[in-house]
């Protein structure tokens, strides 16, 4: 498993490697916090919340949950773990970017997601 410190700086690392401009009016920045966060809609207590976008009167933010992304992913080798790190980031930023945009593309496939979730696991 990965401890929190060695998550923050790969996400940093992440980060950094990005293009400036996807960070545009993300006026709150990123914010790696301790716990886990199970989805509302969860079944069985199997489905957390990894990461999240935030448009608040704070401002603009990412949050990283790190109990959810070692409870998902702790398992995985380093180069694995970090590719998923790389994922959860470029999801966020594109949830931030389809905002700024005027888009809600990504939005409809994480409700498809959920639903198909859900339809697995028997509760629609």
């Amino acid at each position: 498993m990965y401890s929190y410190e060695e998550c923050g700086k790969m996400l940093d690392e992440i980060a950094d490697s990005m293009p400036y401009e996807l960070y545009r009016e993300l006026s709150g920045g990123l914010r790696l916090l301790i716990q886990s966060k199970l989805h509302p809609k969860a079944v069985a207590g199997d489905l957390y919340i990894l990461g999240e976008y935030h448009r608040n009167s704070i401002g603009r933010y990412i949050v990283f949950y790190y109990g959810s992304i070692v409870r998902v992913y702790g398992h995985l080798p380093r180069d694995r773990f970090y590719e998923m790190l790389r994922r959860i980031l470029a999801h966020e930023l594109r949830h931030h970017n389809e905002y700024l945009a005027g888009c809600d593309d990504l939005i409809l496939y994480d409700d498809n997601k959920i639903k198909d979730y859900l339809i697995s696991k028997g509760a629609v």
